[in-house]
């Protein structure tokens, strides 16, 4: 499906992409990678805007606030750490005392959530940096993703040795569902519109309903996936990737698989879709991030359809006219 915008700078395998909405100056793309400096981008054309120096071990999450104006990090150094996007600068950096595997900025972008091997998730305040965090539940196990919802009034985590998806209440710091996933769920993604929860566990792809925490879609995959996400505006398709190195895209509704992007030379960790659905993104453990336009190969077939059918047009006139002036020339000489 297309030729995809290669974006090259990681050293390492590429864990984490995420986009941030779209802002007046566009919608941008932040990765994470075990070579321990994060990424921005222009999220259209892929273009480096700026590396953020500092981490002193992987980073294995990212993620951008909502004005794109700052970043957070996670990391194996035992710190998650909130940049200045416009300058690069280091704002703040939260220490723990084990590795920080996932973060994520609330959505009125005052709150930082963590979780790691600690096994604890722990809400910093943005604007009290200093103040001790706010600690959340107690996770059966090493926390792997984690995620914002219900407008900041409920987060959900996942953990790295056991299946399921818990959400938990901030308010009053109790469970107040989990979704039941066979095996542990590597990567989890609430729509944009805050509808579906998207998960990946094991070769599965599912989809649940974000307000009633009903199971909509279950589909299993050609081989086990460590990432998906829906389409952010109609949510009539999805991608998935994983080990066999590509990114497959289907149909929401029928589980049909409608597109394959093959490119990547090693798994495939992560995938997103961009904020306004024409493109998506995939990391990998070849230390590349990949752009990928939707519907590149229909575009290219169309155009040359449409170019064979004025060529076969084309030919058609040349012929008519031909056998116009030959009938023209065989009237000239019955004349004579």
């Amino acid at each position: 499906m297309g030729v995809p915008l290669v974006c090259h700078g990681h050293s390492r395998p590429v864990v984490d992409v995420s986009y941030s909405p779209i802002t007046p100056d566009g919608f941008f793309l932040i990765s994470a990678s075990k070579d321990s400096v994060p990424m921005l981008r222009n999220g259209e054309t892929g273009d480096w805007i700026g590396t953020f120096e500092g981490h002193k071990g992987a980073v294995w999450s990212c993620s951008l606030d909502k004005h794109a104006m700052r970043a957070a990090s996670a990391s194996a150094d035992f710190t998650a750490k909130i940049w200045n996007a416009l300058t690069g600068n280091e704002l703040h950096s939260f220490e723990h005392k084990h590795i920080v595997r996932a973060c994520a900025f609330s959505q009125d972008t005052h709150r930082l959530l963590t979780g790691g091997m600690e096994k604890i998730l722990r809400i910093f305040d943005m604007n009290r940096p200093d103040a001790p965090p706010k600690e959340v539940g107690t996770p059966p196990g090493s926390i792997r993703t984690v995620e914002w919802l219900h407008s900041d009034n409920t987060i959900l985590s996942s953990c790295t040795d056991t299946g399921d998806i818990r959400l938990w209440d901030i308010r009053n710091d109790k469970i107040v569902q989990t979704l039941e996933t066979k095996f542990p769920v590597t990567s989890a993604e609430v729509s944009q519109d805050g509808r579906y929860i998207t998960t990946a566990d094991g070769s599965s792809v599912k989809f649940w309903d974000a307000n009633n925490f009903g199971l909509v879609k279950s589909y299993e995959m050609p081989c086990n996936v460590e990432s998906a996400s829906l389409e952010p505006k109609t949510g009539n398709t999805f991608i998935a990737g994983g080990e066999d190195m590509w990114v497959h895209r289907f149909d929401f509704h029928t589980g049909e698989e409608i597109g394959c992007n093959k490119g990547h030379h090693g798994p495939v960790h992560c995938v997103r879709y961009a904020p306004g659905g024409d493109s998506y993104t995939s990391g990998s453990e070849d230390g590349t991030v990949r752009i990928w336009e939707v519907n590149t190969v229909h575009h290219e077939e169309r155009e040359n359809n449409n170019l064979s059918g004025h060529v076969k047009l084309v030919a058609e006139e040349v012929v008519r006219k031909a056998e116009s002036l030959r009938i023209t020339e065989k009237a000239t000489e019955a004349a004579k």
